[in-house]
């Protein structure tokens, strides 16, 4: 199975099963000599983690991170650096009426027909669990970008829409990272009604980064904006992607979109321009639904915990520009 790496100068690639008996990463390209703080991983980890909201996945995993390779004396070497977590409470015998059933929307009927042969346990390399590698390599990635604030929150879920990100992103969003923490407690009640109906729901997330340097991003194939959509629709779940204004141009005039260069999320011919770059990404409602959800331990909605991994997929391509963009940096001296 290829397709499992990405990035180029920073990148890494992700391995491991959801019933298997474990998850990782390896990373490569991490510059040597970086101070890292094994706690600061674990909290991330710990963000993204299973069982931990009320109306998410009853799954509990402590997703302990275990560092193989590639840090000595609690700084990095410039080898490749490996991250282990076990899978410890796997129970796939949930999973044994998917064997030869495929959810709609799901890899089941793709995978099948791919590759012949698939791991039906809880999704197998589809599954959700996959990105817990991608919150590992978005840690490391944000050592090297210090000083970019990158910051994700729920701007619609179900019933519940905000127009945009606040700007004011310093403050406790709730256990939901909704943009308006004033209805964490509405939407608990919801999705808790959703997960005793076996019904889900989807949702939209705003990222916002502030602080980001002039010039990232590389014509003419990877665009800064072209890498975030990858990054960002290889999450599994995620349908649709847009920048500054987005589908918004649709239905303006170049008079009034070129009136202010905001409108354009920070991001101009493909390159960063210094202002605040503005993404939104689509999630569609979880494929496990009716007596199969009730039977399994499934998300009704996955955008509360896919906010740490959208984070770090924007991390990963803020790290590999960065590094990219400072290759270029040569001293003249004359």
């Amino acid at each position: 199975m290829r397709g499992n790496s990405f990035g180029k100068l920073f990148s890494f690639t992700t391995f491991g099963e959801s019933h298997g008996k474990a998850l990782g990463v390896v990373i490569d390209g991490m510059p040597s000599g970086v101070v890292i703080n094994e706690d600061d991983l674990q909290a991330d980890l710990d963000r993204r983690a299973p069982g931990k909201v009320a109306g998410t996945t009853s799954r509990k995993e402590a997703d302990k991170a275990n560092i193989i390779s590639g840090i000595f004396e609690g700084k990095t070497t410039g080898a490749p650096i490996c991250v282990l977590v076990e899978n410890t409470n796997q129970r796939s015998q949930d999973y044994d009426k998917l064997k030869n059933e495929h959810r709609p929307g799901h890899a089941d009927r793709t995978y099948e027909l791919k590759y012949g042969h698939r791991d039906h346990r809880g999704g197998g390399r589809s599954s959700g669990r996959e990105t817990l590698s991608r919150v590992i390599a978005g840690y490391f990635a944000s050592l090297i970008i210090k000083g970019i604030s990158v910051r994700a929150l729920i701007t619609k879920l179900g019933p519940f829409s905000v127009e945009s990100i606040p700007s004011d992103l310093e403050k406790d969003f709730g256990d939901y990272s909704f943009a308006d923490p004033s209805k964490s407690e509405e939407i608990k009640s919801y999705l808790l009604d959703l997960k005793s109906k076996g019904d889900s729901v989807g949702g939209r997330i705003s990222i916002a980064i502030d602080d980001c340097p002039v010039g990232l991003g590389e014509p003419a194939f990877d665009k800064l904006k072209a890498d975030f959509a990858k990054a960002l629709l290889s999450i599994g779940a995620c349908v649709s992607f847009s920048f500054g204004l987005g589908e918004k141009m649709a239905d303006m005039l170049g008079s009034e979109v070129s009136s202010e260069s905001s409108n354009f999320g920070g991001i101009e011919g493909g390159i960063s321009n210094g202002d605040r770059i503005s993404l939104e990404v689509t999630f569609k409602p979880t494929s496990t639904i009716g007596e199969k959800a009730k039977e399994g331990r499934h998300d009704p909605c996955i955008l509360p915990r896919a906010i740490p991994v959208v984070e770090a997929m924007v991390r990963v391509v803020l790290a590999d520009h960065y590094l990219r963009q400072n290759a270029y940096q040569v001293e003249n001296d004359e």
